[in-house]
């Protein structure tokens, strides 16, 4: 287990869905169980385009998603829940700190009536505004208070959370990996360019991605400074972008679709990961790859990821905006280089699976035993 710390109990967790980029975190917490771990979810809507994750050492139980309304009002119930709950039978219960999911209180209830604690995990809770505001506030605080903790993604989503009521001293940062901890070294690249500097993007191609900001933005700047510009991925997007592309870019490429060790040689070729819109699982491998990064804005785990020392996060959402952030990137190698060691660093030493299990198991076990005092078994 390389030195994580170990719950003694069995966990089960649910979720709404099981995205591919999941699955990895899933066993090696499950590997960290000395009970075991279940996930209880089910399929995505299909116009979400989620991979399907497959656990080797995390046990997959299915769950019956039933889809309601869409949009700002979509509501999600999961079949199955109890039923699951009675066969699993774990000693602690984390669930998406969602309202939007219909059958966790029946899950809290569950166990509750068992003295079993609940965990919620979920991205933040900011502050309503407009009509009625207190009230939607205190519902939300209504909806937490049953939880014998909080795990969150980020910074900002803890300050959420504490500044709605919840104890600060329940509430745990486990900052959102998609990645385990580099094994090689820090990629070695050149003090200065060889010819152009290469901008890599690599995710789905969709909208909110904006990558079409992303070669408006390269065609507005110098030519000096316009770089060979990758953009790695496939989607409903992509014929409109490579024809974008023909009118105002024509050097950008696009190889299509990799995975995996597909994508090594991109990674090692680039001087700068750019992702414009939201989003996000490949930034985390583009800095193990010592990477500097100029990212969208997000739901607040680009804060702790991206910072001013290894990049660029965008103040909006405009074509502005990432310009000056490329010319900034591209008038200094030196300083891209300084940037990248410190997207190695930061994966290396505070983002990654590792670091998110350790937080997590850290959570469980003060859960665990604070449950055992309560019940004045320890």
């Amino acid at each position: 287990m390389g030195g994580l710390n170990r719950f003694p109990g069995r966990l089960a967790i649910q979720q709404r869905v099981l995205p591919a980029y999941r699955a990895a975190f899933f066993d090696l917490l499950a590997s960290a169980c000395d009970g075991g771990l279940s996930v209880f979810a089910g399929r995505p809507r299909p116009a979400e385009a989620i991979g399907a994750g497959e656990l080797k050492v995390a046990v997959h139980a299915p769950a019956r998603n039933h889809h309601l309304l869409g949009g700002p009002l979509y509501l999600c119930w999961q079949g199955g829940l109890v039923e699951w709950l009675a066969s699993w039978d774990p000693a602690i219960l984390i669930v998406e700190a969602n309202p939007r999911y219909l059958t966790t209180s029946r899950a809290v209830r569950w166990m509750r009536a068992r003295n079993r604690p609940v965990v919620g995990w979920g991205l933040g809770a900011p502050l309503p505004s407009g009509p009625l505001a207190g009230v939607r506030a205190s519902r939300r605080l209504a909806f937490l208070k049953p939880f014998a903790a909080l795990i969150t993604y980020s910074r900002r989503g803890a300050d959420e959370y504490a500044a709605l009521g919840f104890p600060t001293d329940r509430i745990y940062v486990a900052p959102n990996a998609a990645a385990a901890r580099p094994r090689l070294p820090s990629a070695a690249r050149p003090p200065r360019y060889e010819g152009r500097p290469t901008v890599l993007f690599v995710g789905r191609l969709q909208a909110r991605k904006r990558v079409d900001d992303l070669l408006r933005a390269c065609s507005r700047l110098s030519d000096p400074l316009r770089p060979h510009l990758v953009i790695v991925g496939d989607g409903p997007e992509r014929p409109a972008l490579e024809a974008l592309a023909k009118q105002i870019y024509p050097a950008a490429e696009f190889p299509g679709a990799r995975h995996g060790e597909q994508l090594a040689p991109y990674f090692a070729r680039a001087d700068l990961f750019v992702l414009p819109g939201t989003g996000g699982l490949a930034v985390q491998e583009a800095m193990a790859y010592a990477l500097p990064v100029i990212m969208g804005r997000g739901d607040g785990t680009n804060e702790d990821l991206v910072r001013p020392a290894n990049g660029w996060r965008l103040a909006g959402e405009t074509v502005g905006s990432l310009t000056r952030a490329l010319e900034q990137a591209f008038s200094d190698p030196l300083r891209l280089r300084a940037m990248g060691a410190e997207s190695y660093r930061i994966v290396t030493e505070e983002i990654n699976l590792e670091r998110m299990v350790g937080v997590f198991t850290e959570a469980l076990n003060a859960v665990h035993v604070q449950d055992h005092l309560d019940k004045g078994t320890l």
